[in-house]
């Protein structure tokens, strides 16, 4: 059984094609034409749709299959206790459910490194019961930039060679980098405290920046939110 899922975000648009669980295609777009014609060189029996972009109705009348349209009433296979469903971010219940997939089951923290931090909790009773949000690499450094008379926008793409800056630049960016890397590692150890057996994950765009931080129970899985989608969409056709 072969399966396109489709994450439309605010300026990107990911998809990917899956055999079950496994991930066999992965494209990223700008714009929906070209998506459209690559998918359409695909096969696949089963499609779902995550839009913070279009709605359903403005996508069918673009896409010629077809899908499931996910929102806060879709079924998906863990129990949700997030006190406010309907506001939840549907990539952020994608990327638990990615994480709980991976390991098996709860406890398990998902950690997604986008313009935001997000992250999310699972128990060990499979229950989503939601987690933080902070800002991101370059947030933090937009913030900066605009929220002060003399501060530049520096750029954090990299980790930093020395942890004392010499210039106000440098000091912005090891500030901005080990800052984030700090609330990652507290974060982390918080939880391992109260949930010893816990299972962290990593994904996001900036995931990769922070590769350094896996080891035996934190792994880094960057696409981690499309293979959630792909676990909703198996829960909603099998």
């Amino acid at each position: 059984m072969a399966n396109l899922v489709i994450d439309i975000g605010n300026t990107r648009i990911k998809s990917a094609l899956f055999e079950k669980a496994e991930l066999v295609w992965e494209g990223v777009f700008d714009e929906l034409p070209d998506a459209i014609d690559s998918w359409s060189i695909h096969k696949f029996d089963n499609c779902l749709v995550s839009s913070v972009r279009w709605t359903k109705e403005e996508l069918q009348q673009f896409l010629s299959f077809d899908f499931i349209y996910l929102t806060s009433q879709t079924e998906i296979p863990i129990s949700n206790s997030y006190g406010s469903p309907a506001t939840l971010g549907l990539d952020r219940i994608a990327a638990a459910i990615g994480g709980w997939q991976f390991a098996g089951k709860g406890p398990v923290l998902v950690i997604d490194l986008g313009s935001c931090i997000t992250f999310e909790f699972v128990n060990q009773d499979n229950d989503y019961l939601g987690g933080a949000i902070s800002p991101g690499l370059t947030m933090r450094a937009k913030a900066m930039n605009s929220l002060t008379a003399r501060l530049p926008l520096v750029e954090v793409a990299e980790k930093p060679k020395n942890r004392i800056g010499d210039s106000t630049i440098t000091c912005m960016q090891i500030g901005i980098w080990y800052g984030v890397e700090y609330e990652l590692i507290g974060q982390i150890q918080a939880y391992e405290k109260e949930y010893p057996k816990i299972k962290v994950f990593v994904c996001g765009g900036d995931a990769q920046s922070f590769v350094s931080l896996a080891k035996d129970h934190i792994f880094v899985v960057p696409n981690l939110v499309l293979h959630g989608l792909n676990c909703i969409l198996n829960h909603n056709v099998e």
